[in-house]
């Protein structure tokens, strides 16, 4: 197997691969191999029909397909790993340039090379300063959704419907006079003041009984999902069949027992202002993160070559499609849902994927210019970290990944180290 490059503009590269005759016959044996059992030839069992009749029969490249798709991934992972000076950052192009028999194979790759970077600013980088101290009143909301968590529902039978209460209902709804399909509902519970319902259904309920029978008028929006109801006016005639509210626990030591681990609401809200101020501290952290690198990015240059920016969109319609599974929804039914096409989605993430390539190659050259790495005990301490939320053990962990992948762990940490060192110099205003 050889291999020939040529640089092309834009930080585009084109392979020239080429395997030997013999590799190429091989490929078309293993071919005929795999597919002689579905070719029937008169005179002959199924399966039994010798190369050269078939060949003789079909044409001499009847085989060549299915060769070229068994040689080029093998060629072109061989000529990659030999090569690997080469950081190629993108799925390759295929052109098939030769295929004859007694011939070598050869095809080329055109390939996006990862770009050289010329690094703007990066120490003393200017970020908004960003208030982390915590308020009273911001842990006495926390407090407030943990009392509404832990709140029950009682059953009122004493005073009208208010806002906040959970109302039990029969409706049925009609437009110029006439029910409409999907309109209709029994014993159904709405929350007042939560906006489940459209327009001003849940407040024209203020005030009514349990027993009344009344008319609640609304208009469908303008974007309403039926169409045949966008923009209508609507009665609805609605029963009131139960009141509940909610019954929040007072915030007190009691309290602060039930639902943590503290004896007196007193500890109990020293540790939530705690932990809001350790979230508002790493929100901060991300916030100037984020915006130091935008910096560094808008005062670098990189050309950066579209079938980069390309194969990281796929890998993100890739993370995302295993999110979606990981909820029980596959990539087809979420497109079905949303009207999206795989196209569609793949441009959509396209601005995020020049984002994070941006942010990438800048923290690169930032490890480049400043000799950052990873020294082997920081790989093992993450390796460790990684086995424990794994739950491996960490040399099994380790031969699991392979030299691959603890070399892209590494690479990480020496960018961790590029992130940290930039923070470090913040100018905040």
């Amino acid at each position: 197997m050889s291999l020939q490059v040529e640089k092309l503009e834009h930080n585009m590269a084109k392979l020239t691969i080429e395997a030997s005759a013999e590799d190429f016959e091989k490929a078309v044996q293993n071919a005929y191999l795999k597919n002689r059992a579905k070719i029937s030839i008169p005179g002959f069992r199924k399966g039994k029909a010798p190369r050269q009749i078939i060949e003789k029969m079909y044409g001499v490249g009847v085989f060549y397909e299915d060769a070229a798709n068994e040689l080029i991934p093998q060629a072109y992972r061989e000529a990659v790993e030999e090569n690997d000076e080469l950081n190629i950052v993108s799925r390759p192009s295929i052109d098939v340039t030769q295929m004859e028999k007694g011939k070598s194979f050869i095809f080329t790759a055109e390939v996006a090379l990862n770009p050289e970077v010329e690094l703007g600013k990066y120490k003393g980088v200017k970020v908004s300063k960003v208030n982390t101290e915590v308020t009273d009143e911001e842990v006495t909301e926390a407090v407030d959704r943990e009392r509404e968590r832990n709140a029950r529902n009682v059953e009122v039978t004493d005073r009208a419907v208010q806002d906040k209460d959970i109302v039990t209902i029969d409706f049925e709804g009609f437009v110029d006079g006439v029910a409409f399909d999907g309109g209709k509902g029994s014993d159904y519970d709405l929350t007042i003041g939560s906006h489940s319902f459209i327009d001003t259904f849940e407040e024209q309920l203020i005030g009514k009984n349990i027993g009344d029978e009344c008319e609640v008028n609304v208009t469908f929006p303008e974007q309403y999902q039926e169409e045949s109801l966008q923009g209508k006016p609507a009665m609805f005639k609605v029963a009131v069949k139960a009141i509940r509210e909610k019954q929040m626990p007072e915030a007190d030591d009691e309290f602060a027992s039930d639902v943590s681990e503290f004896d007196t609401i007193a500890e109990y809200r020293d540790d939530l202002r705690k932990k809001l101020t350790e979230k508002k501290e790493a929100e901060a952290k991300a916030q100037k993160e984020d915006e130091a690198i935008k910096a560094i990015v808008a005062d670098s240059n990189m050309d950066i070559p579209a079938a980069m920016i390309e194969t990281e969109a796929e890998q993100l319609v890739e993370n995302y499609a295993m999110r979606l599974q990981q909820q029980g929804l596959s990539m087809d039914m979420y497109m079905k849902y949303t009207g999206l096409t795989r196209e569609k989605l793949l441009d959509q993430m396209k601005e995020q994927a020049q984002k994070n390539i941006e942010a990438r190659l800048v923290l690169e050259a930032v490890v480049k210019a400043e000799n950052l790495e990873a020294g082997d005990e920081e790989l093992d301490a993450e390796i460790e970290k990684m086995a424990k939320q794994y739950n491996m053990e960490t040399e099994k962990l380790k031969k699991v990944m392979g030299e691959r992948e603890l070399k892209a762990v590494r690479s990480d940490l020496a960018m961790q180290k590029a992130v940290d060192l930039i923070l470090d110099s913040v100018e905040e205003s």
